[in-house]
C-alpha cells in the first residue's frame, strides 16, 4: 500500500479563521456555524491542495458566481496526478517488484475531468507497459475506493497471475467556494473533507518468498437503495461542483446496514456475531459511524481505525478506506482477528462491501 498528500497541512483549530479570511466572509453567523461543525466532525488535521498562493493567482475562486471550472481543472488535474504518482511509487517500492510487472491499472477519482484520463498519464509516468489494461472509475464519490477493490479483485481472478495497481486520488478544489446561506452543505464540506491519494497492489497466486499479502478479498457486493438517489446530489456547473447531503443519510444507512452485512458474512462459515469481525469502514462522518456502531451493537474499539483516519485526514472521499486499512493492518498484528468487512457508502445511495480475511 501507499499514500500521499499535498504539502499543506491544516489543523482544524486554524481552519475557520483561514477559511473566513480567504473567502472574505463577514457574516458572523456563518463563522459561528462553521466553528460548531469543525468541532462535531472530530477531524483534527487535514491536507489541502488549496493555498494562499493559488488564491492569489486565482482570486475569482473565492468570488460568488464566478465561472471558474477551467481554472479549477487547471489546478486539480495536475495536483491529482502528482499525488497519485507519489502514492503509487510508495506502493510499488513496498511491493518490491519492478513497475513493468504490473498488468492492469484501476484509477479512481472524482476530482479531475479530461480526456485521456489520469489512468493514461499515471501509466505513462510510472513507465508501465503500453499494453497495461486500464480502467478509469470517475465520480463515484466516497465508495469509489471499495469499488476499485472489487473491480481489481474481479480482474485478478479472471486473469491468473495478474498484478493490478489500484490508485485513488482526490482534491476538494472543484468544490471550494465562498460560504452562502443558500448552500448550507458547503460548510459541511469545508469542515469535513480533505485531499490526498492512496494505492494498493492486488493480485492472485502470490509467489512464495516474493509476495507478502496481508489481506484476502474474499467476497464483494455492491447494492443501491431504490428511491434514494437525491439524498447525495452532486452537480457540476461553470462554478465547480456543488453537493447536497440529505439529513436522512445516516438514517438510511442505519435502516439497511444489518441485512447488507449479514449477506457478506454468510459467505464465511461460522460468522454470526458482528463483534467477532474487524471493521474497515469509510468514515463519511461521525454520525454515520455512530449509527453503525449503535445499530450493530459493536464494541467501541471496533471502529477505532475508522475514527482515527477521520481524525488524522478528514473524509478524503475514495482514498479514506485505504488509510483505515493501513491502520487496520497494524491493529490486526495485535488482535489476530481473521475475518472482517470493508464498507463504504456514497451517492445512490450505494453500499459497497467486501468480506476480507487477514493473512
Amino acid at each position: 500500500m501507499g499514500k500521499a498528500f499535498p504539502s499543506q497541512l491544516v489543523p482544524q483549530d486554524c481552519l475557520v479563521e483561514g477559511f473566513i479570511r480567504d473567502t472574505k466572509c463577514e457574516d458572523l453567523a456563518i463563522k459561528e456555524k462553521l466553528e460548531r461543525l469543525c468541532k462535531t466532525t472530530t477531524v483534527k488535521t487535514r491536507y489541502t491542495v488549496m493555498s494562499k498562493e493559488i488564491l492569489a493567482k486565482y482570486p475569482e475562486l473565492a468570488t460568488e458566481g464566478s465561472p471558474t471550472i477551467n481554472q479549477r481543472l487547471e489546478i486539480a488535474n495536475p495536483a491529482v496526478l502528482e499525488m497519485a504518482m507519489e502514492a503509487s511509487l510508495t506502493c510499488i517500492k513496498e511491493w518490491g517488484r519492478p513497475a513493468a510487472d504490473i498488468t492492469h491499472i484501476v484509477y479512481v477519482s472524482s476530482s479531475e475531468i479530461r480526456l485521456p484520463g489520469g489512468d493514461l498519464y499515471l501509466a505513462s509516468q510510472l513507465g508501465l507497459r503500453n499494453d497495461v489494461g486500464r480502467v478509469m472509475l470517475y465520480f463515484l464519490g466516497c465508495y469509489g475506493g471499495v469499488t476499485g477493490l472489487r473491480v481489481a479483485k474481479d480482474i485478478a481472478e479472471n486473469n491468473p497471475g495478474s498484478r493490478i495497481l489500484l490508485t485513488t486520488s482526490e482534491t476538494t478544489i472543484l468544490g471550494f467556494r465562498p460560504p452562502n446561506k443558500a448552500r448550507p452543505y458547503d460548510l459541511v464540506g469545508a469542515a469535513l473533507f480533505g485531499d490526498g491519494a492512496a494505492a494498493a497492489i492486488i493480485g492472485t497466486d502470490p509467489l512464495p518468498g516474493e509476495n507478502s499479502p496481508f489481506m484476502e478479498l474474499n467476497y464483494a457486493v455492491q447494492q443501491f437503495l431504490p428511491g434514494t438517489h437525491n439524498i447525495i446530489d452532486g452537480r457540476l456547473s461553470e462554478e465547480g461542483i456543488n453537493f447536497k447531503l440529505g439529513r436522512d443519510l445516516p438514517q438510511k444507512i442505519e435502516e439497511n446496514i444489518e441485512k447488507f452485512c449479514k449477506r457478506l458474512m454468510a459467505k464465511a462459515a461460522g460468522l454470526s456475531d458482528f463483534n467477532d469481525l474487524f471493521w474497515a469502514v469509510h468514515p463519511g462522518g461521525p454520525a454515520i459511524l455512530n449509527r453503525l456502531e449503535s445499530t450493530l451493537k459493536l464494541r467501541s474499539e471496533k471502529l477505532e481505525c475508522s475514527r482515527r483516519a477521520l481524525m488524522d485526514f478528514g473524509n478524503v472521499s475514495s482514498n479514506t478506506i485505504f488509510y483505515v486499512m493501513e491502520y487496520m493492518r497494524e491493529e490486526l498484528k495485535r488482535t489476530g482477528e481473521e475475518w472482517g468487512l470493508a464498507l463504504a457508502f456514497g451517492p445512490g445511495i450505494t453500499f459497497e462491501g467486501i468480506l476480507i480475511r487477514s493473512l
